[in-house]
C-alpha cells in the first residue's frame, strides 16, 4: 500500500482554514468566559491506553550509549489531564493533537484534533448541558435545524434496532445483526456481548441519531464503563449502567463524555482486564498508567470530562463530507 505522494498542496481550501481559525478561536472564548483554564501536556508518555480496540503509536527516545526508553503518543490526554484534577488544577480544557495508529476513513485520520474538558462538581448530565451549550454556539442554525434530543441507550436501540441492549440474550442481538445485513466479522466471538452491541451502533442504531440535531446518546451498559462511573440498578432501572454519554449530528460521532470515575483500585482492575482481553485478541500489550492509578487513589475531585473530535465540528460547521477537506496534511501528505 503506498501512503506518500509527491503533492505538496494542502487538502484544506483557504477558506476552510480560516473558518477552523474562528472555530478555534471561538472555543477559547468559551472557556475564557466561564473561567477554564487553558493546559498542555504531553504528547509522549511512558504508559499508553489499554482499551483493547484503541491501537497506539510506539516510538522509542535514545541518547548515546543507552537503551531507548518506549513511549507512546497518547490516544488522548485524559490521563494527564486527571493528574492535573487531582493536583488541584480546577476546571481545565485542552486542544492538542491525538493519534490512534490503524484509523483512516471519509472521517478518521490518524492524527486528529481534540477538545477535552474537566469540570469538577459536575455529572455527566450537568456536562451534557454545557456541551450543548458549546457545539450549539459553533454550529448554528446552519447545521442544526431541529431541537435538540437525548435517549438512554436502551432508548436508542428499542427505537432503530427493536432489541433490549441490556437484556437480550446473545442469539437475540446476533439475529438482530443479521436482520440489518451484517455478517459474521473476523474477530469478532460469538458471545462478545460489547463487541455485537458496538456493531449495532455502529452500523445500524449511530447512523440515524442526531439527523439535523444535537443527539446525547447516554447511560450506557455497565460492561462498557471503561473510566466512567457505574450506578445501580433500582425498582425503575433494573440494570446497571455507566454513566457516560456520546454525542451525535447527523449520524457521526462528535463527542464522548464521562461521570469519572475516581476509585484507583476499580479503575487497576478494568485495565487489567482490558489487557488480558488485548492478549486474546493477539494486540500490541501496553503498559497501564501507574502515574494515573496513583493520582486517583490519593484523591480526583468528583468531575466529569468530555473529549469533542474537532476536525469533525469544522466539517459540520462548514458542511463537507470528510475530514481530508478541513485538515491541511492528511496521513498521505504528512
Amino acid at each position: 500500500m503506498r501512503l506518500q505522494t509527491l503533492d505538496w498542496r494542502p487538502t484544506a481550501a483557504r477558506e476552510t482554514l480560516e473558518a477552523r481559525a474562528k472555530l478555534l478561536a471561538a472555543i477559547r472564548a468559551f472557556f475564557a468566559a466561564r473561567g477554564v483554564l487553558e493546559v498542555e501536556t504531553p504528547l509522549l508518555s511512558s504508559a499508553a491506553a489499554t482499551a483493547p480496540h484503541l491501537d497506539s503509536f510506539r516510538t522509542h527516545y535514545t541518547v548515546p550509549g543507552a537503551h531507548g526508553l518506549e513511549l507512546y503518543l497518547h490516544t488522548s490526554p485524559e490521563f494527564a489531564m486527571k493528574r492535573l484534577l487531582a493536583a488541584g488544577s480546577g476546571p481545565i480544557y485542552q486542544i492538542c493533537k491525538v493519534f490512534r495508529n490503524g484509523e483512516r476513513g471519509r472521517i478518521h485520520n490518524p492524527e486528529f484534533t481534540m477538545l477535552e474538558w474537566y469540570r469538577p462538581g459536575f455529572d455527566h448530565q450537568v456536562l451534557m448541558d454545557e456541551t450543548e451549550e458549546l457545539v450549539t454556539d459553533l454550529l448554528g442554525e446552519a447545521a442544526l435545524r431541529e431541537p435538540s434530543e437525548r435517549l438512554t441507550y436502551a432508548e436508542a436501540f428499542a427505537l432503530y434496532a427493536e432489541v433490549n441492549p441490556l437484556a437480550a440474550p446473545m442469539k437475540e442481538l446476533r439475529d438482530c445483526a443479521r436482520d440489518h445485513g451484517i455478517g459474521l466479522v473476523r474477530g469478532l466471538g460469538m458471545d462478545d456481548r460489547d463487541g455485537w452491541l458496538d456493531l449495532l451502533l455502529t452500523h445500524v442504531v449511530g447512523p440515524k441519531l442526531g439527523q439535523q440535531r444535537l443527539c446525547f446518546l447516554y447511560d450506557y451498559p455497565a460492561s462498557q464503563a471503561v473510566l466512567a462511573r457505574i450506578r445501580p440498578g433500582s425498582p425503575a432501572q433494573p440494570y446497571p449502567v455507566a454513566e457516560r454519554f456520546e454525542l451525535y449530528v447527523n449520524g457521526i460521532e462528535l463527542a464522548s463524555g464521562y461521570h469519572e470515575l475516581g476509585d484507583g483500585i476499580e479503575q487497576r482492575r478494568r485495565f487489567e482486564a482490558d489487557i488480558k482481553k488485548r492478549a486474546k485478541l493477539c494486540t500490541l500489550l501496553v503498559p497501564m498508567d501507574e502515574r494515573l492509578l496513583a493520582a486517583l487513589e490519593s484523591g480526583l475531585p468528583d468531575c466529569a470530562g468530555v473529549a469533542v473530535g474537532v476536525d469533525r465540528l469544522v466539517m459540520l460547521a462548514i458542511g463537507v463530507a470528510g475530514i481530508d477537506e478541513v485538515v491541511s496534511f492528511p496521513l498521505e501528505r504528512a
